[in-house]
Parts: structure tokens; C-alpha cells; sequence
């Protein structure tokens, strides 16, 4: 990495940048997105490989479950796949990174940004949102255990469930609110750290609660942003996930474009 690209990304300089927080509003998050979709299109063989591997995995999961009988937890763990998505993403902030400031791309220089210091304080902050997943995966056996108990029900026996009976729509109704609250707890803390994180010399403890405080002090725009995340993610999931390795990227190129917009 050559000096100038060390001086851009905030690493060796003699002492921190102040982390300073800035007003959006929805303006914002539009033209995050705008740019995100640019930025797919100026380099899309990145984005369509990290969204690809994302994907797979997703099937991959979710072939096991199926396989296992466990179809009860198959909705729950696709949809709390989401958590880790900002990590998954983390190729695309580089790719962003680098067509902002002009810095060439190349697989080696992508990719081996993930493996730097900074990646690896990623990496501490994706075992926080993996631990959260390993909680949100909990609640959702527990709560369907509080409402079904220890009858595993075939796929098509369980939409049945769901869709005809009080008690499978208010386990629908509880298992969504309880899946929010988590997300939106995991939002909170990753919507600027996970960039943060590739481009600023901090650790994720710091990245975290900078994030935080970009969610307080700008709600209305974060909201709307969380939004979207959740608007496209279910329309990918409704696919059987086939458009996720379009909208994963969108999703990550944008966020890189959030970041710069929030944080000074």
C-alpha cells in the first residue's frame, strides 16, 4: 500500500481524526443510493461475487435445514442472516473506497483491505453480530416452541399454521416484533461502524458507539435507511434470495455512501 493510499484510508498519521457526526436528512439517503447503484454498475464483477457467495451460503443453510426436518427455523435464520450482511458487504465498501478517491481496483487490493488492522477490527465487530445471531436463532426456537411445542411440522403443515389458525398468526405477528427489536438493535451499531471500520484508523468499540450516536442523532433519515435495507432484503428473500447478488451490493455500495455522508 503506497503512502498516499495510507494517508486516505487514516492509517499512520501521528494521531486520530476526530470522529464528527453530521446532520442528514432523506436527501441523503437518496443520493447514498443513487451512488450505490453507480457504483455497482462502474465495477459490478465485485459486487456480484461477494452477493453470489452470500447467497450460496443462504441456500446452502438453508438445503441443510430442510434436510434435518428443522423447517420451523428456516424463516428466522434467512431473515437473521441479514445481521451479518453489513460484513459480507465489507468488499464493496472497499470497492467504494477506491472509485471515490481514484485508487486503482484489483482483486488482491479488494480483498487483501479486509486482512488489514482495520479488517481485523472488523472482524471483532462481526463476532458481536454474530453472537447477536446466535440469540436472535434462540428466541426464534424458543418462541416457537412457546407456541407450537415439540411438534416439528412439515413446510407446507407450518404456512398452514400460519396462515389459518389465531395462534400461527400471532406467532407470526410475535416471532416479526421480536426479530425487529434485535435488527434494529444490530442496525444501530453497524450502519457507519462497518465502513468506519475499513476506513479509519479506530477500533470497533469506538466504531460502534460512533455508529450509535449517528442513529440518535439523525432518526428520521436512519429509520428511512433501515427501511429500505428491510424493503429489499424481503424482496430478495421472496425470490428465494435469486436477486441477492444484485441487491447486496446496492445495499453495500450505498452504505459506504452513507457512511461518508454521516461522518465527516
Amino acid at each position: 500500500m503506497s503512502m498516499a493510499e495510507d494517508g486516505a484510508r487514516g492509517i499512520g498519521e501521528t494521531a486520530p481524526r476526530k470522529l464528527v457526526i453530521r446532520t442528514i436528512d432523506q436527501t441523503d439517503v437518496s443520493a447514498a443510493l443513487a451512488a450505490g447503484w453507480a457504483d455497482f454498475k462502474a465495477a459490478p464483477a465485485y459486487g456480484l461475487f461477494f452477493g453470489g457467495v452470500y447467497t450460496l451460503g443462504g441456500w446452502v443453510i438453508a438445503s441443510m435445514l430442510m434436510a434435518a426436518q428443522l423447517n420451523y427455523v428456516i424463516y428466522p435464520l434467512v431473515t437473521g442472516f441479514a445481521l451479518v450482511a453489513p460484513f459480507v458487504a465489507a468488499g464493496c465498501y472497499e470497492v467504494s473506497r477506491r472509485l471515490e478517491r481514484g485508487l486503482p481496483l484489483g482483486w488482491s487490493a479488494v480483498l487483501g483491505a479486509i486482512f488489514t488492522d482495520n479488517g481485523k477490527e472488523l472482524g471483532w465487530m462481526a463476532l458481536v453480530s454474530g453472537f447477536v445471531l446466535i440469540i436472535w436463532f434462540d428466541f426464534a426456537v424458543f418462541i416457537y416452541l412457546m407456541f407450537f411445542g415439540l411438534k416439528v411440522p412439515t413446510f407446507g403443515e407450518l404456512i398452514s399454521l400460519v396462515a389459518t389458525t389465531p395462534s400461527g398468526a400471532l406467532f407470526l405477528v410475535v416471532g416479526n416484533l421480536t426479530g425487529m427489536a434485535i435488527a434494529a438493535f444490530v442496525f444501530s451499531i453497524s450502519v457507519v461502524s462497518a465502513p468506519l471500520l475499513l476506513d479509519r484508523d479506530v477500533d470497533f468499540v469506538t466504531a460502534m458507539i460512533t455508529s450509535f450516536k449517528a442513529t440518535h442523532a439523525n432518526p428520521k433519515p436512519m429509520i428511512s435507511w433501515a427501511l429500505m435495507i428491510g424493503f429489499l432484503l424481503l424482496i430478495a428473500i421472496s425470490t428465494g434470495l435469486i436477486l441477492l447478488p444484485l441487491i447486496l451490493p446496492l445495499l453495500g455500495h450505498a452504505s459506504w455512501h452513507m457512511y461518508r455522508r454521516v461522518i465527516e
